[in-house]
C-alpha cells in the first residue's frame, strides 16, 4: 500500500488524502445518526406517557417549541412534550396523566397548622444589676475614725459597718438639745429636735441621744443593702464632706445578663421572653431568666441590639463578667406551614403549585412570613388541608404559563373547616408534667430545681414558675420535693397542680 501510494503524482496524493478523509467523517457521522436516532427519536416519544404530542418545549423557555425531541439549545437539559388534550381552561388547572406524575417526579405535601419556632442562639455576659445600686454618702462632714478592712469587690450583707465618722458639728447641735430638753419646753425640745434632723442626724442617734443625755458625735454608716463594693473611696485618717461618695455597692441576685443579638433577628426578642444560658464554668446545667429589657440602640461596630435579661442568682454562683451562650425562646404560636421547597419565587410574587380536589394542579399566590427548619409560614393564600406540590412544580409553573392559567390571588384561598377546630384547641394550653425540688416560694411564684421535660425539649434546670397564688402552696416550704404540672402561658410557665411526693 505504501509503495503504490509512493507512485502517485503530489497531485494523486492531494487527492487520495481527502477521499480517505471523507469516508472517515461519513463512516462517523453514520454511526453516529445511528446510535442517537432511537434515543431521540422513538424511545423518548415511547416513554412521553402521551397519545399525541402535539410539540416539544424547554420548561423555562416554554414560548418556545420544538417539532422534534432533543436536548434543549438553552439548557442542558431534554425537551418535554405538550401532550395533545393536556391542556385546561383558565382556572381548572394543568392536567397530566398519571404515567407524567411518575416520570416527572411530581409528589405534595398537605399545608398544615404547625409550630415555628427557630431558636435564636447568641453570645452574653454576666453583669451586676443595675437596678440595685447603693450609693454610701455622710449626711455631714467629718473625720474618717475607723475602716472595717473592706476593699473593692468584697461581698458585704445589708447592715454591716463600713466606717466611722467623727462629726463635730453634731456634738455642739447635740449639746444645745439636751441642754433645751432640760428645761422641760416642749415646744423649743421639738425644735432643737427638728434642728438634729436637718443636720443630717439620723432618727435613731437622736432618740440615742436623748435616752442617754450625752452627746453622740461618733455615727457608724452602715451597708443600706447587700451586694458587692465595686467602689470604695475611705481612708484612716481623711477627712470626709457632706456628700462625698465612701463607697458604692452593686447587687447581682438577681443577675443581669446582656446578650448581644444580631440586628437581623432583633425582632425575635420581646420583653417577658424567656431565655437559657449555659456557662462554661458549670457544664451540663442550664440557667433560665427573663428579658426584662431591650436596650434602645444598636452597637455600631458590631450591629447588634443588646438584650437585658434577669436571672435568679441561688447561692451567689453566677459572677459578673463570666461568658454565656444564650438561647432565645420565640412566642410559641401556632400558623400555617409548608414545605419550604414547594414556594416558587418569581421576584414578583410567590406561588405554589396547588393539587386540586377534581384534578389537575393550579398555581395559586401566598404570602409568607419566616422560614426555619425546612418549612415555611404562610400568612395568606393557602388553607390548612391544601395539597401543595413539592417536587416538580417549576415544571408544572412552566406548563400553566404556557397554557394561559389563571393564578388565584391571595384573596380567594378557601376557608379550612379545620382552622376553627384548630383555633378552638389552641385556647386550651396544653400541661406538662414534671417532678423537681422546691429552692423559693413567693406569694405569687415558686422557683424550682426541676428534671427534663422532654415534651419541650427542656433540660434539668432552675427557673421560676407563677402560681395561682399563696393558697396553692399552702403547706409547701424550701427544700420539699414535689411533682407538679405546668401549662405554657404568653407570660411564661404556671403552675396549674402540685403535691409533695417522698424524698
Amino acid at each position: 500500500m505504501n509503495a503504490a501510494f509512493e507512485r502517485f503524482t503530489p497531485r494523486q496524493r492531494t487527492y487520495a488524502t481527502a477521499a480517505a478523509i471523507a469516508l472517515v467523517s461519513l463512516a462517523t457521522g453514520y454511526g453516529l445518526s445511528m446510535l442517537g436516532g432511537d434515543s431521540s427519536g422513538e424511545e423518548l416519544g415511547a416513554d412521553t406517557g402521551c397519545d399525541e404530542v402535539l410539540y416539544w418545549y424547554d420548561p423555562m423557555v416554554p414560548d418556545q417549541r420544538f417539532d422534534e425531541p432533543g436536548k434543549s439549545p438553552f439548557m442542558d437539559m431534554q425537551l418535554v412534550p405538550k401532550c395533545a388534550g393536556g391542556g385546561a381552561q383558565a382556572g381548572e388547572g394543568v392536567s397530566i396523566s398519571s404515567t407524567q406524575v411518575q416520570n416527572f417526579g411530581i409528589r405534595t405535601a398537605e399545608a398544615e397548622y404547625g409550630v415555628l419556632e427557630p431558636d435564636v442562639s447568641v453570645t452574653g455576659t454576666l453583669a451586676y444589676n443595675g437596678s440595685e445600686v447603693a450609693i454610701v454618702q455622710p449626711r455631714a462632714g467629718g473625720f474618717v475614725q475607723r475602716t472595717y478592712g473592706h476593699a473593692p469587690q468584697d461581698l458585704i450583707t445589708r447592715g454591716a459597718p463600713i466606717v466611722d465618722l467623727l462629726i463635730p458639728e453634731w456634738g455642739g447641735a447635740q449639746q444645745e438639745f439636751l441642754a433645751v430638753a432640760a428645761t422641760g419646753d416642749a415646744a423649743l425640745t421639738n425644735a432643737a429636735r427638728q434642728r438634729l434632723r436637718l443636720l443630717g442626724m439620723p432618727e435613731g442617734v437622736i432618740s440615742s441621744v436623748a435616752r442617754s443625755g450625752r452627746p453622740q458625735s461618733t455615727i457608724t454608716v452602715t451597708a443600706p443593702q447587700s451586694g458587692a463594693i465595686t467602689s470604695l473611696g475611705i481612708r484612716p485618717g481623711m477627712t470626709v464632706m457632706a456628700g462625698q461618695s465612701l463607697a458604692e455597692i452593686s447587687g447581682y441576685s438577681p443577675i443581669w445578663l446582656e446578650a448581644a443579638v444580631p440586628e437581623a433577628l432583633a425582632g425575635s426578642a420581646r420583653v417577658g421572653q424567656p431565655v437559657s444560658a449555659t456557662l462554661t464554668a458549670f457544664p451540663g446545667e442550664r440557667f433560665a431568666g427573663r428579658i426584662i429589657a431591650i436596650l434602645p440602640s444598636a452597637q455600631d461596630t458590631s450591629r447588634t441590639i443588646t438584650v437585658r435579661a434577669a436571672m435568679l442568682n441561688l447561692g451567689l454562683r453566677l459572677k459578673p463578667g463570666m461568658f454565656a451562650q444564650v438561647t432565645l425562646a420565640p412566642e410559641r404560636r401556632e400558623t400555617l406551614l409548608v414545605p419550604s421547597e414547594a414556594v416558587i419565587r418569581t421576584g414578583e410574587r410567590t406561588l405554589v403549585m396547588i393539587a386540586q380536589e377534581s384534578g389537575g394542579y393550579r398555581p395559586a399566590e401566598i404570602r409568607i412570613g419566616r422560614e426555619a427548619n425546612g418549612r415555611t409560614e404562610v400568612l395568606a393564600g393557602l388553607a390548612a388541608g391544601e395539597q401543595v406540590v413539592t417536587s416538580g412544580q417549576f415544571l408544572l409553573d412552566s406548563e400553566a404559563s404556557l397554557t394561559g392559567i389563571d393564578v388565584r390571588p391571595v384573596d380567594q384561598a378557601p376557608s379550612a373547616a379545620t382552622r376553627d377546630q384548630t383555633s378552638s384547641e389552641a385556647d386550651e394550653p396544653q400541661t406538662y408534667r414534671a417532678t423537681g425540688t422546691i429552692e423559693r416560694i413567693t406569694s405569687s411564684s415558686v422557683t424550682l430545681r426541676h428534671g427534663p421535660v422532654p415534651a419541650l425539649e427542656w433540660p434539668a434546670m432552675t427557673m421560676p414558675f407563677a402560681t395561682e397564688g399563696p393558697e396553692q402552696l399552702r403547706g409547701f416550704a424550701r427544700g420539699d420535693r414535689v411533682s407538679f404540672t405546668f401549662a405554657q402561658a404568653d407570660t411564661g410557665p404556671r403552675i396549674v397542680s402540685i403535691r409533695k411526693t417522698g424524698q
